[in-house]
């Protein structure tokens, strides 16, 4: 009787393919690059595996800018031949490093890898018991660049934008126009962009024309978020999008956001792009979907809301994000206000 191979009792770990999914491929002989990429990678499993200061998960666009940072220095440890892994990154390296990204990034870009790093070099700290360079106080700072008066759109230019998406009619029933327009009119609550791409279906009491936004870089659990008011158009603008969305091959799912082309859920790119787009056909230039934000704030102050109910509505706990946002039509607002008054005498 001749011998038959024998099976292996193990089960078989597939991929989505159905292949054999294999660990990370480790070299034979690695070079220092190759440690610091595994450490990374590391790295990057950890962050997945914890949570942050507040208890929760960290979202997945944090773990991909920490470790966007780590490749970073990787990329330059490369370039510049040291032959060393990240447990050998002192003081005197990470200050070389970060002068070295300023020549390329600026004050802005620099601030925030030095942030994005610091993360990197507690865990370093605590998983391979290596001096922490962020502990010592000869580690050059950068700080971030000071921030500019934001600017506010004109009424002229939100009017011209809601009109190339249908402006609202009924007899408009093209999808991405009507999803386009709901979304400019949910722009105009204030919401952040995070805050409306993560809008789900159950976010919405349209009933009662409010809506609940989840906390930023924060999971969502129930009864989170703070509830944001919603004008009566912007109420009629989502109710026919959801009436659109039902078309949609992705329309079962959660979120309320969906992509052109039966695609799934909206990014922040897709809305960058959208917006950009939309401004174009209507003869303007570039816009920023944050400068809604700026734009919702002054029409609040301008009603004459005190400045604790817009802070409330805005999800801010620090005056200084409302005086940093009121401070651009401010003068427009004060002249306003005094003209109201008439003679006084």
């Amino acid at each position: 009787m001749s011998a038959q191979a024998r099976k292996s009792p193990l089960r078989a770990s597939q991929g989505t393919s159905g292949s054999t999914t294999t660990l990370r491929a480790v070299p034979a002989d690695p070079d220092a690059s190759d440690v610091r990429h595994a450490t990374a990678q590391d790295y990057a499993t950890h962050l997945r595996a914890s949570n942050n200061k507040h208890g929760r998960p960290y979202t997945e666009k944090t773990v991909t800018a920490y470790t966007k940072a780590v490749r970073a220095l990787d990329q330059w440890m490369s370039r510049e031949g040291m032959a060393e892994d990240f447990t050998s990154v002192d003081t005197a390296t990470l200050n070389l490093f970060f002068r070295a990204y300023y020549e390329s990034h600026n004050q802005g870009g620099t601030n925030t890898v030095q942030r994005n790093l610091r993360p990197f070099f507690t865990w370093m700290e605590e998983e391979h018991d290596v001096a922490n360079p962020y502990r010592d106080k000869k580690l050059q700072r950068y700080a971030p660049p000071k921030a500019g008066k934001p600017q506010t759109l004109s009424a002229e230019f939100i009017a011209d934008l809601l009109k190339v998406t249908g402006n609202g009619h009924p007899r408009v029933r093209e999808f991405e126009k009507v999803r386009d327009h709901a979304i400019i009119r949910v722009l105009t609550e204030g919401v952040r962009a995070e805050e409306l791409l993560t809008l789900r279906l159950d976010s919405l009491d349209l009933e009662q024309g409010l809506a609940q936004v989840v906390p930023l870089k924060d999971a969502r659990a129930s009864g989170e978020g703070r509830i944001i008011p919603l004008q009566p158009k912007t109420v009629v603008a989502l109710t026919r999008y959801i009436r659109a969305r039902e078309s949609h091959k992705l329309s079962g799912g959660e979120w309320l956001w969906l992509g052109t082309r039966n695609r799934s859920k909206l990014t922040y790119s897709g809305l960058y792009r959208m917006l950009n787009r939309r401004a174009q056909d209507a003869g303007y230039e570039s816009v920023s979907p944050h400068q809604f934000r700026h734009t919702a704030t002054d029409d609040m102050l301008s009603a004459g809301m005190s400045g604790e109910d817009v802070m409330t509505i805005q999800g801010w706990k620090d005056p200084t994000m409302l005086r940093r946002y009121a401070a651009d039509m401010a003068t427009s607002r004060a002249l306003k206000a005094a003209r109201k008054m008439g003679d006084r005498y």
